[in-house]
């Protein structure tokens, strides 16, 4: 039997309240997880799957340097950007209007207990939503996330990805730039690489690109890569 995801889809959300949503989601399923291993019956842990855009962020991450933000408290007020240091992995990036962030909250124990591969089937369902669109992606060795161009001197980030698991739950994800102001990015040193650049799709294209749709390409792909179906709250 497939795993069933329930999709969310938050809109335009403040960065903490997304964040309490996702810890109180990704608690509840550890602790069903531990009830489940002491013996109580009847329970079963659930996955989720969160779709939603942020106001002006900069996320911090366990293993990132607080020297990758280039901005201070002031230049912070100035670009009506907040920053938070968070419980991902990873270093320094941002959200903003225009990127699609999706947060997978999955029990791997339904999938596969191995984050490695969980890290490649997010690159994967990414590279392969890009490609419906006509954009060529993929891996850089040694490095997380979905690049263009990859392997030239020309390597620009177009998804970046930081992820927490704890007893196989995973929390946080991927941030994707669709329609992303670019420009925010120059105040970081993005997931602390100075040497290669950021992009979106509306910067390869050349025009802006309806999110609703790359959302939905998404969506789909996530859904083949780890061969689950989906249920609905909300729509």
């Amino acid at each position: 039997m497939m795993p069933e995801v329930e999709f969310i889809e938050l809109g335009l959300i403040d960065y903490k309240k997304a964040w309490d949503l996702q810890e109180s989601l990704f608690n509840t399923s550890i602790q069903d997880k531990i009830k489940i291993r002491n013996g109580e019956t009847g329970i079963e842990t659930k996955n989720y799957l969160l779709f939603c855009e942020h106001p002006h962020v900069f996320t911090l991450g366990k293993s990132g340097s607080e020297e990758n933000l280039l901005l201070d408290e002031k230049g912070l007020q100035e670009h009506h950007a907040v920053y938070y240091k968070i419980n991902r992995g990873g270093d320094i990036t941002y959200h903003g209007p225009g990127q699609l962030v999706a947060y997978p909250i999955f029990d791997l124990d339904q999938f596969f207990t191995d984050i490695h591969k969980y890290m490649r089937f997010l690159e994967e369902a990414v590279i392969l939503t890009l490609s419906e669109f006509g954009i060529a992606s993929g891996r850089v060795e040694g490095l997380t996330g979905v690049w263009i161009a990859g392997d030239t001197p020309k390597a620009r980030k177009i998804c970046a990805m930081g992820v927490k698991s704890s007893r196989w739950v995973t929390m946080h994800g991927i941030g994707f730039n669709v329609n992303s102001d670019l420009t925010y990015f120059s105040h970081i040193i993005p997931c602390g690489i100075d040497d290669k650049a950021v992009t979106s799709m509306q910067e390869e294209l050349g025009h802006p690109v309806d999110i609703a749709i790359v959302a939905s390409v998404l969506k789909q792909k996530l859904a083949d890569q780890f061969h689950f179906t989906y249920i609905h709250n909300n729509e």
